[in-house]
């Protein structure tokens, strides 16, 4: 990503150690049922978005890495543990997880892989009840609530 190119969507880590800015849309938006994706993220799927590198650019701190298996590593933040981001080893692309944008409601998913690996609860997800975070914690209980995490913008 050039300096000069104003950003499309930027993120970051819950702590704002790392943050990162796209100087152009993703070219696709997945989740991923894998196995390997439901350990890294520590969730029944991981959701990515699609960047070509040349339209990346971490613009605050450096990511930690693992190499995840033989073709790929996935980044991560040291302070605080947030997954970022998943990458073929020498690839041309990377792919951030969408819930680390500033605005995830931006990057919606439009194909699913690893669906062997789907487990058999997640297709009725939209049908359970649900409650907002006020319903579930009450008024008093949430306003005593001080967050730590960074916030959505820098």
């Amino acid at each position: 990503m050039t300096t000069t190119a104003k950003p499309v969507l930027t993120g970051g880590c819950q702590c704002g150690a790392i943050r990162f800015a796209l100087s152009a849309a993703p070219r696709k938006v997945s989740i991923c049922h894998c196995r390997m994706c439901q350990k890294a993220s520590g969730a029944p799927f991981a959701s990515f978005a699609e960047i070509e590198k040349s339209d990346f650019a971490w613009t605050r701190g450096k990511p930690a890495s693992f190499r995840s298996s033989s073709i790929a590593e996935r980044d991560y933040c040291r302070d605080c543990g947030t997954p970022l981001s998943f990458r073929r080893i020498d690839g041309p692309r990377i792919e951030i997880m969408t819930g680390t944008f500033d605005r995830p409601d931006r990057v919606a998913p439009t194909i699913q892989y690893g669906t062997e690996s789907r487990l058999g609860w997640v297709v009725g997800i939209a049908n359970l009840p649900s409650q907002t975070t006020l319903q579930n914690y009450g008024a008093e209980k949430l306003n005593s609530v001080v967050s730590h995490q960074h916030p959505d913008h820098d």
